[in-house]
């Protein structure tokens, strides 16, 4: 077998792939996997890596993007990005707390003043914060965090108008299937049940569970205007995931092409926060022609409430939490 096979098949398992060689030219081909839908702004952001990477590296790294779970679920993306088998993905903060204990907290609900200031406590590149939690990601889970984008700020979608906790009282309501939306459900007075972003819509018109929360892109583009009739305005989470890649096949990247990758993607961060805050203004108008009714602060709903229930279940089941939320917060 000739060396540059073997190069070839090497490269293969670290989920890349070695084109050109013959022709001296390299052309590292990365496997960008997230379980999002295609009219999802994460889709659109990962689409748009797709475009920009090749042109900031002079074609040198190309990305094939596979969206809506088709390499697997969360629990599949963490452990193909993991070993290599997929170059990179992204998802919540809190489905890599199994490899990195606390880092959830950057899933924190109100942890965040704003949209700006939640890119701004997840820049790998300049936020303390996350780049510690980096090198511990880097020495137990064998992948790095290398941008973030951001959906909006998540809120509450249910059959009925819910103004405090004590309306959420012994229902069921759906949680992403982490332990963070347990608690966070929890203190919102409900009773939490694990739905994948898959099975939604159906155990929202079963029964199953008489709400969840979600950005307003997600609750548009996969439709739960038809099965859910109130949105409250909570605002309790400002969702940015990060984007994360294996660590060997991170450092097989020249150092000029992961700089311009770098900063490709914190371009696309900051486009995803402008996109999402335009969306989210014309979502409320167009969500209301399909049927929703918006509930605020103006008709009754107490965040306060919410955010107290919240936060004193955060404090019970993330004890360590506290400094890093501090650490946080001081962050401009």
């Amino acid at each position: 077998m000739s060396l540059i096979k073997k190069l070839a098949l090497g490269l293969a398992a670290c989920g890349f792939s070695l084109a050109g060689a013959t022709a001296g030219a390299q052309a590292m081909d990365l496997r960008y996997a997230h379980v999002g839908s295609e009219g999802d702004i994460q889709h659109w952001y990962a689409e748009r890596a797709k475009e920009r990477i090749p042109e900031a590296t002079e074609e040198r790294v190309t990305v094939t993007v596979f969206p809506n779970s088709q390499l697997g679920g969360v629990q599949e993306l963490i452990d193909g990005v993991r070993s290599g088998s997929i170059s990179m993905g992204h998802h919540e903060f809190a489905s890599l707390a199994q490899l990195v204990d606390d880092i959830a907290v950057f899933s924190a609900p109100f942890v965040y003043r704003d949209g700006a200031h939640a890119l701004a406590a997840t820049d790998p590149q300049t936020s303390d914060v996350m780049q510690e939690f980096n090198e511990q990601l880097v020495e137990k889970g064998g992948m790095r965090i290398i941008g973030r984008l951001f959906r909006g700020a998540r809120q509450m979608t249910a059959n009925q108008a819910v103004r405090t906790p004590a309306d959420l009282e012994g229902k069921p309501f759906r949680g992403v299937p982490l332990q963070l939306w347990t608690t966070m459900v929890s203190g919102f007075g409900a009773i939490p049940t694990p739905v994948e972003v898959s099975e939604l819509p159906t155990a929202l018109m079963t029964g199953m569970v008489v709400g969840q929360e979600n950005p307003l892109t997600m609750i548009n583009a996969n439709g739960l205007y038809e099965v859910q009739t109130h949105v409250m305005l909570t605002g309790h989470m400002q969702n940015v995931l990060p984007v994360f890649i294996n660590e060997d096949v991170w450092q097989s990247i020249d150092e000029k092409d992961q700089t311009a990758i770098l900063e490709t993607l914190d371009t696309l961060a900051d486009e995803t926060l402008e996109k999402a805050m335009t969306a989210e203004k014309e979502l409320v108008g167009e969500l209301t022609d399909k049927g929703m009714t918006f509930i605020t602060e103006a008709d009754g709903l107490d965040i306060e409430a919410f955010r107290a229930g919240v936060d004193a279940q955060v404090a019970k089941d993330f004890p360590s939490w506290g400094p890093y939320m501090e650490r946080i917060r001081a962050i401009q």
